[in-house]
Formats: structure tokens, sequence, C-alpha cells
């Protein structure tokens, strides 16, 4: 059997977490409400993460206050996982991993 015909698997899901709510000030990541915490989703990959935290951050840009993060559950699942950057490309760069620290002001 020719590497072309043997069946496709389909690909290992790496969950990541969208969540964000405002902060007591800009310079610490200490939420001013626990209760109002907007739980965006999780999502299969970080490619479709990302979508979902783009789409919140650009949302809110008008306030500071406001912040969006990704976290990435699968290595909360799986902390003795072989080495993350082979299957997550975000570990290779660590603004993306936290698309927080290159997001514009207010994201």
């Amino acid at each position: 059997m020719r590497a072309a015909d043997a069946p496709t698997r389909p690909a290992k899901q790496l969950l990541h977490l969208v969540f964000g709510g405002e902060l007591k000030s800009l310079e610490d990541v200490e939420f001013a409400d626990l209760s109002e915490l907007d739980i965006v989703g999780i999502y299969p990959n970080y490619a479709e993460a990302y979508q979902a935290w783009r789409g919140v951050a650009q949302r809110t840009v008008d306030n500071a206050h406001m912040r969006y993060f990704i976290v990435h559950v699968h290595r909360l699942l799986d902390p003795s996982a072989a080495d993350p950057s082979a299957a997550d490309p975000s570990a290779a760069d660590p603004s993306a991993a936290d698309p927080s620290a290159a997001a514009p002001p207010g994201s």
C-alpha cells in the first residue's frame, strides 16, 4: 500500500480556551469581576482559537481595560507530552502563544 492510499487520521485535538474580561488596572492581570468573565469558547486548534480571540478583541478595542486571552488547555491536560512546538506552531513564537502581548492596547 502506498502512502497516498493510506487512510488519513484526523488531526490531534489541541484544545484552546478563549476568555476575557475587564481588568482592574492595566499593570496587572486581575479581573474586576470574576462573575462577568466572558467565556468565548473552546476550540480544537490554535488557528481557530486565534480567529475567535481576534474577533472579540477587535470588538472591545475601545475599552483599554478589556482583555482576552488564549489558554493552551491541551498543555494543562497533558503536561508530560513531548515538545509542544512540534504539534503547536504557536509554541515557537512567544507573541503567538500570548496574543495579548502582541495585541493593540484594549484588546
